[in-house]
């Protein structure tokens, strides 16, 4: 049984059904999308039922008839019914499991982090696939697991020799069987407290991830994980900083001194390849760099093609991605800045002065930082969406000194933004919505392509 008719829940159905198992897919929710999903299932001897609530008795019934139950990360690991269904023995999974199981022997690149996951996800495996080793990315990316493995599986080429997988907080709690051969953790911040509560219960799940991998990559610049550097038996640790101190007696295996990237292995200092060989602005992305060049080092390659490799990266859709130059500003989309700490990355990265484009559906987290960073670079902030009420008194109230304007959706707020970075002088016009995008759209890239129409359309 599969709970859930997204993405990666059709995506573990057909994986699981190609495998040569009976499956049922339920979905509390009825739409005219969901019917056609539901029929494209269907046509393929899938089991669909729509607008069936989480209901136990019936579940309980089904799973004894189906065996486990597989769950996508939009559905609360804690919701009762789960729970209920864990204490009868039911055994329960996320939509990774059967993606885990059915790539073996195929390692993981796991990637995990509040930030920079997704980044450093396309840079391992842009980095991999430019050596000539195929190393396709999956997971909380836009392609499933299921579906990549699945698609694999069925054609002439089979598995690839290594899998980038993006995972989130969300799908680690709900996997606890998969062990990565390579784990990279980018950064933790305060993010999803909603879902999971608290910031200890946060990090506890994204460090399971990094416990269970084989090789464990950590950012030592990140201030969370530096912290507890000393809680951790072995790991690799990178820093985009001169200084290569992490702890007392901790030194990073990776750093950059005098414009170089540098390798410490078996006592030899190794100088590995240019530091500005990633062209993507802001010293949070030289820590990305670093994380998927020692993912890359682990993979057996060497720092010339590396830096070869880096120099031809197109970037990352909707992270810090140059739309155009239009009448002397610059549009950047950065939809992918879902909380106040990657919002606020994107501000110390940008050159100012800016218009800045927030608003959405907000989440739990501190917005001081952010504030902070949007009075010293962003001359304007133009707000939208469910967010705008509240994120207009937290400028008000923290004292912000730009101009701050409300409307219902990007439809008004970048032809807004266009006029006042003109009438501002201002260089550039950033979305960075430091918000999730549900309040008006499926998911954040949906929030950024529509950006990206609206601002090619000027």
């Amino acid at each position: 049984m599969v709970i859930g008719l997204g993405r990666s829940g059709i995506g573990a159905a057909r994986l699981l059904q190609a495998q040569g198992h009976a499956v049922c897919v339920l979905e509390s929710n009825r739409s005219p999308a969901l019917e056609q999903r539901a029929s494209q299932l269907r046509e393929a001897g899938i089991t669909v039922r729509l607008g069936t609530p989480l209901d136990h008795a019936m579940i309980l019934t089904l799973a004894q008839r189906l065996g486990p139950v597989v769950v996508s990360p939009g559905i609360r690991w804690d919701h009762p019914e789960l729970a209920s269904l864990r204490h009868a023995g039911v055994a329960v999974q996320g939509e990774l499991v059967p993606a885990w199981q059915a790539s073996h022997p195929t390692p993981w690149i796991g990637i995990t982090g509040t930030n920079g996951k997704t980044t450093v996800t396309h840079l391992v495996s842009h980095l991999l696939c430019s050596a000539g080793i195929e190393a396709p990315m999956a997971g909380n990316v836009g392609f499933s697991a299921a579906e990549l493995v699945l698609e694999r599986r069925q054609s002439d080429a089979g598995l690839p020799p290594w899998l980038v997988v993006e995972i989130s907080s969300y799908q680690i709690e709900a996997c606890p069987q998969i062990a990565p051969r390579i784990g990279i953790w980018t950064t933790l911040t305060p993010d999803h407290l909603e879902r999971h509560g608290s910031l200890d219960a946060y990090r506890a799940i994204k460090r399971s991830l990094l416990e269970r991998s084989t090789t464990r990559l950590l950012n030592g610049d990140d201030p969370d994980l530096r912290s507890r550097a000393s809680s951790w038996d072995r790991a690799v640790w990178v820093t985009a900083s001169a200084e290569r101190q992490i702890a007392p007696g901790l030194e990073a295996d990776l750093w950059i001194e005098n414009g170089r990237v540098w390798l410490e292995r078996a006592g030899d200092r190794i100088d590995l390849l240019a530091a500005d060989a990633l062209a993507m602005p802001g010293e949070h992305n030289r820590q990305n760099m670093l994380l998927a060049v020692a993912a890359g080092l682990e993979a057996g390659l060497d720092g010339a093609a590396m830096e070869q490799a880096l120099r031809q990266f197109p970037g990352v859709p909707h992270r810090l991605e140059r739309i155009r130059s239009h009448a002397g500003v610059v549009y950047f989309n950065d939809s992918k800045a879902t909380n106040y700490d990657a919002a606020e990355v994107a501000l110390r990265a940008v050159d100012g002065p800016l218009v800045v484009l927030a608003g959405g559906q907000a989440k739990i987290g501190d917005a001081t930082g952010w504030i902070e960073a949007l009075a010293r670079k962003a001359r304007a902030v133009v707000l939208y969406g469910e967010a705008r009420e509240r994120f207009a008194a937290l400028l008000q109230d923290a004292g912000y000194p730009g101009r701050v304007e409300s409307c219902a959706g990007l439809d008004e707020a970048v032809p807004l933004a266009a006029q006042c970075a003109r009438a501002l002088s201002c260089q550039a016009v950033l979305l960075s919505p430091a918000c999730a995008s549900f309040d008006q759209y499926a998911d954040f890239e949906a929030r950024g392509d529509h950006f990206r129409h609206l601002v090619e359309a000027l």
